[in-house]
Formats: C-alpha cells, structure tokens, sequence
C-alpha cells in the first residue's frame, strides 16, 4: 500500500534537537529484528538456537547485520552473531492530528510527551510479541528496537521514471543517501534501508513511458540501443514485433518521437523484448541503490524496494544480484489465512535470497473506528455491508466480517508465513487504523492493533501474542507441506464457484504440483477437486496485463490471453477443456480494465465455446492476480465417473502474450496436450460423507 504522504508526529517544544529525525517518516512501510524481551521470549519456548546474547545493543561489538542459511531455512543474524526471526509492525510514528473534521490517531491525545508515547508503545508491542519497528516508524534511539527504514531515497531524485541511466545519477544518490541515513548510521538496532516503497516494476509501462520520452533523455537512448542490438539494426524485424508510431521509418526516428508510443503486434514475440528492458532498468536501479547505500552505511543491510503485493519474474532476477534481502508486502490468500504456494516458491526460484514480509495484515468490517475496508475516493464506499466471518470485498485487500475471523485468518497467515523456509520476518501493516474517513488518498482500512481511540483489539492481540511465541520454532521446524509427487488423489467437494472466495475448496489436499518453463519460476496455483456434477477447477496466479501495451482498438486476441488448459482421460478417451482470462476495456475509461473467462472445448483443431459455471475474483492492476474458479461439467469431460475412478490428468497454464508457461509433470506447454497417453493418472477420491 503506497504512503504519498509524510507522516509527522509534533515534537514537543524545546525537544526538536534531541528527537532530530525522529519524526523524520518517510513514503511506506515495513520489516526486522530483536530486543531485551526477546530472549525471555525465546528461552520460554525452547528454542534450539543458543540464547540470544544480545539483549543490550549498545554493547554489540558492531553495527553489521547479515543473513544466514543452515538447512535449508534462511535467518537474520544480529551484529551480536544470534539468529533473529523479526515480527514487526509498520508505521510507529506516533500519528497525525485531526484533519478536515476526521479523527485520527494522535499520540499527544494520550501522553504528554512524545517520548512517553514511544515508551508505552514498545511496552505494548514486546508484550505483544512483536521486536521489530518496521517502515514509517520513529528513529531506534526513540523506540530502542531493531529497526527497518523506508528511504524513498530513489523517489526523491527520479531514479525510476526521471532519467535512471543518466551519467550523474549515482553521484547524486550519494549525497542524497548521506542526509537521509545520517539519523540512522552505524546504530546496531538499525537493520537495514529500503530505497523505495512499491515501486512495482511495471514492464508494459516502462517499455511504452520511454519509447516517447525526449530524445535526450539518456534513458530513452539506452532504450533504443537496446532495440537496435536485439534486432540486428534491422528495422522491419523490429517492425514485425511492434508498432510503431506511423511517422516512424527508422531507430533514429523512434529516438526522436515523443508524441506516440510504441506497442505490440499480437501473435508476434515483442513481449520479450519489453522483458529484456525491464531486466536493464532494474539491474541498473539495485546497482547504483546498493553502491549508494553501502557507500554511507556499509553494515547495513540492503533491503531493495518493497514488492507491492506482486512482483515481476525478471525484476526480481535482476534485484536477487544485489540485494541482501527481498522486501515484499502480502496479502493473504483466503480469509482463512491461506498462504498460495507459489508465491514464495518463486521467488526462491528466481533469486535465492531471504525474503522479508513487510507488510500483511487483516481488516474487519467489524471494527470501531468506523474504517469501510475501501481503496480509491470514498463515494466507492458501500454502507450496506453487516459483519460475517464471510470475506467482504469493499476494496482489494484481505477483509473479513468480525475481529474473530480477523484473529483466526492472522494466525493462520502467520503460521503459514513463518514456516516458509526463506521468510526471514514478517510486519503487520499498521499499528493503528486509518483515520474515519480514509487517509488522504482514499485507503480506509480497519489494519490496526490498535483503533483511533488507542484501545487494543483484544481478541486478534490475543491471538497474535499466543503464536508469536512459537513462530521462531515453528520457522525453524518443518517447512509447509508439499503436494506428495506420486500417485495423486483428487478429493471430493462441493463448491460454490460464484463465492468469490476459496473459503470452501480443500486448498492443501486439491493443490496440483506445477513446474516453471526452463529458466522461470511458477507463478501460480491450481487446484482441482470434483463432485458428481462437475470437475471443479480454481486458480490464484500473478500476471500483468498493460492495456496500452498491445495495439489495436478491437477485441483482446485470444492468443495473447492468459490460458489454463485442463485434459481429462475418461474411459480410454481423452477431453481438452481451455479456460481463457480476457481482458476488456471499460466503457468509462480506458486505462481500467475487466476480466472475464472463456471456456472452450478443443475438438482437433477448433475450439467451440461451452456453458460453464465460473467466477473471476483476482485484481489485475495493482495487484495483478488472476483467481478464478470454475466447474465443469463431466458431460463436457466423458461423463459422469465415480469415486475411486482413475483418469489421466494434464494442467498447463500459459500467461499473457505468452511469454512463459508452467506444467503438472513439466512438459512444455502444449506438448503434454497432444500426447493423452502421458497424462498423469490420479485417483478421484471418495466422498467425506458418502449416501
């Protein structure tokens, strides 16, 4: 979640020298590490690391954190050399004074001083179970807690949409680096920096953005070096990917336009191209972030840019090269705390680096600040919606009915979270809700341990303080459960497929195992299951889709769409259902796109529409997730079988201009299609309450 504003808590008079830079919040949030109450914490449970020692930081013989892997399982490790799991929470600054007639959290509503605030606070939060401050919050000499800092150091020199390969860019990250870590440097409770928050690395629209830049932008020049070298200087190879603006006849052209962009030929292979840039723009922005921020703190870690709930295959193999840890926000799967498999498996695939969750959280329609669980300007807002343990979809990020579904969803998220071998910590996104009425961009979310008020909500702390206790162990313990790779089982459930959640599906028993084409990771999950009507399908995946990337004004190609292939073998005959995710334009506006699923059934080479029930659920900008769910029926799969029936089975999923692919079992894409044969065999299990 973007932070576009400063948050400032007011220093009392005459202690603005002492607390310098205490208030000093920049744009974000997020991530680690340990405290005096740790180590009582820890020995408590047992853990079979060595006490933790450094219970005092001001005698840690240096500033240096690192990470470590022992088998398998990724830590972070103290300037005093202790192993350290950091659970921390975002946004400890204190607040902000009423505004506009809207009550928000204000620490001066409660203490005296700013600094009796900050004491309270830490008392709370170790007693809590918490040991880190993460992104947005005070200074560590304020808090004297392990610390994570959110520099929005590439934001305030343009290193992302400005001109990144300019020649005098590193220079003046540097200087600019040594005022923002100046409050921090060579503090041992100083973890580690972000340089940016969400910066998101877009890859559609960082190809088009530069194709009309001016032609001295040094950027759009590195860009159109790199066209020139990938097409062998040949223009109408170039041409035969992309669309350029009409005018162009030449590079040296498209060097100098910047009234038009530059877009995709559907059916062609462009998009690999639009993936190389990407992979040259982020290499060079984790470059010269690291060599910045290493220059001015050298035992600091390296914490990269905050992935917003999503990221991009070449981005994050582009920052695995230089970063200490990859910093992402998460939001959970499932109102019930589900954790999809694929998203950290990816990026363990992708760059073998510990990863920190700086942001996740739950919200509650049931709350007492009054928070709507919205995003965007408040007359998106619905007033209509009464508490369930249901999921409630008033925005786009994890919302549920009552503060006893958020505490049992959080508990199980951050079971899941800490038993993922390379998560490192995890930071709930924030200490306190957002102000009645939103903050100023329209997010109004019930995300706080705390309300407006400073009350606590007892039953999810509760819960939190119960398992903080044992998250450590469990981290250190046995990894989630993987799909068995044998004969597999399908199980038996009956699902809603117009629910807009997975609340219902058997996730941990239904999962397929999928690998990535050669040289990618996955980047998504399927799930299947049946009942006597139909086989049941469901998918969460990361895909994005750029509308403007594409040319044309029609209809989305098909080709291009995002391709779930489903092969049932029934009775020695085999069946192809497809499933399309199609993108279209608003009638309102443009840039704003709707999903909706196609479903075909190839019979040689066509492949006629069929009637299926279905749903689609994921957000796709943002957030690019592409979830469904679907069921098929089995008179378009060979008919009806029973329990105990085995069938050949082939999952294939393809994404946008498909540009990668994964598979149950491997094969490339389409090739496992044709060959039923291969398919395979799992076993549809029984009933859990047979007639």
């Amino acid at each position: 979640m973007r932070r576009t504003t400063c948050r400032c808590a007011r220093v009392p008079d005459g202690a603005a020298d002492h607390y310098w830079g205490a208030v000093h919040i920049h744009s974000n949030r997020t991530v680690l590490i340990l405290a005096r109450f740790l180590k009582l914490l820890l020995l408590l449970i047992v853990f079979p690391a060595p006490a933790f020692a450094c219970s005092d930081f001001a005698k840690a013989p240096s500033s240096r954190w690192r990470v470590e892997a022992e088998r398998g399982v990724a830590w972070l490790v103290t300037p005093c050399g202790d192993r350290f799991f950091s659970i921390g929470v975002n946004v400890i600054d204190g607040g902000s004074l009423e505004r506009d007639g809207v009550h928000g959290y204000a620490w001066s509503s409660f203490q005296p001083s700013l600094g009796a605030w900050a004491q309270r606070v830490r008392e709370r939060l170790l007693g809590w179970g918490f040991n880190t401050a993460g992104a947005w919050s005070l200074i560590p000499q304020f808090l004297n807690m392990p610390s994570t800092i959110e520099l929005s150091l590439g934001r305030s020199v343009g290193a992302v949409w400005g001109d990144p390969f300019h020649p005098d860019l590193p220079a003046r990250l540097r200087a600019t680096a040594e005022q923002l870590i100046a409050p921090y440097k060579g503090d041992p409770r100083r973890i580690g920096y972000f340089s940016d928050n969400e910066i998101g690395w877009w890859n559609g629209p960082l190809f088009t953005a530069y194709t009309s830049y001016a032609p001295s932008n040094h950027t759009k020049q590195r860009l159109i070096r790199m066209l020139r070298e990938r097409y062998g200087n040949d223009w109408q190879a170039f041409k035969r990917d992309f669309k350029p603006p009409e005018n162009n006849r030449s590079f040296d052209d498209l060097l100098q336009e910047t009234r038009a962009i530059t877009r995709l030929r559907p059916g062609r292979q462009g998009f690999a191209a639009v993936r190389e840039w990407t992979r040259l723009v982020v290499e060079n922005y984790h470059r010269i972030m690291r060599d910045a921020i290493r220059t001015v703190d050298p035992e600091a870690l390296y914490l990269g840019d905050r992935l917003p709930i999503y990221y991009d295959p070449d981005a994050v193999k582009a920052m695995g090269r230089y970063v200490d840890v990859i910093a992402t926000n998460y939001n959970a799967d499932g109102p019930d705390g589900w954790i999809a498999r694929y998203y950290f498996e990816g990026l363990r695939q992708l760059a073998q680096k510990p990863v920190l969750v700086t942001e996740w959280f739950f919200a509650a329609i049931e709350n007492r600040t009054g928070n709507l669980n919205r995003t965007g300007p408040p007359k998106e807002a619905r007033r209509d919606l009464q508490p369930s343990n249901n999921i409630n979809r008033t925005g786009h990020l994890m919302t549920v009915g009552t503060q006893k579904a958020r505490a049992i969803g959080a508990v199980a998220a951050a079971q899941a979270l800490a038993r993922e071998p390379n998560v490192v910590g995890l930071h709930w996104f924030q200490l306190y809700d957002h102000p009645r009425g939103g903050r100023l961009d329209g997010e109004d979310y019930n995300f706080g341990l705390l309300d407006v008020g400073d009350k606590p909500y007892e039953t999810l702390l509760d819960a939190l303080s119960r398992i903080h206790r044992v998250l450590p162990k469990l981290h250190n313990g046995q990894p989630n459960p993987m799909v068995q790779q044998g004969e597999a089982s399908l199980p038996y459930a009956v699902i809603d497929a117009r629910d807009s959640s997975l609340t219902d599906w058997p996730k941990a028993t239904a999962l397929i195992p999928l690998q990535a084409s050669p040289g990618e990771a996955v980047f998504g999950d399927v799930y299947l299951s049946w009942d006597q009507e139909a086989m049941n399908v469901a998918l969460i995946a990361m895909d994005y889709y750029d509308p403007h990337l594409m040319t044309g004004s029609g209809a989305f190609p098909v080709e291009e769409a995002f391709r779930l292939d489903i092969g049932v073998r029934l009775r020695e005959r085999a069946h192809l259902v497809r499933l399309h995710v199609i993108p279209e334009s608003t009638a309102a506006d443009s840039d704003k796109v709707r999903f909706h699923v196609r479903a075909c059934r190839v019979v040689r080479e066509a492949c006629p529409e069929i009637p299926i029930t279905s749903g689609f659920f994921g957000v796709a900008m943002d957030q690019p997730r592409v979830i469904l769910e679907a069921k098929i029926p089995w008179a378009q799969l060979g008919g009806r079988p029973v329990a105990g029936t085995e069938v050949g089975l082939a999952v294939a999923v393809s994404s946008f201009y498909r540009s990668r692919w994964m598979s149950f079992g491997g094969e490339p894409f389409g090739l496992s299609m044709k060959q039923p044969t291969r398919w395979r065999r799992v076993v549809l299990g029984a009933s859990p309450h047979p007639r």
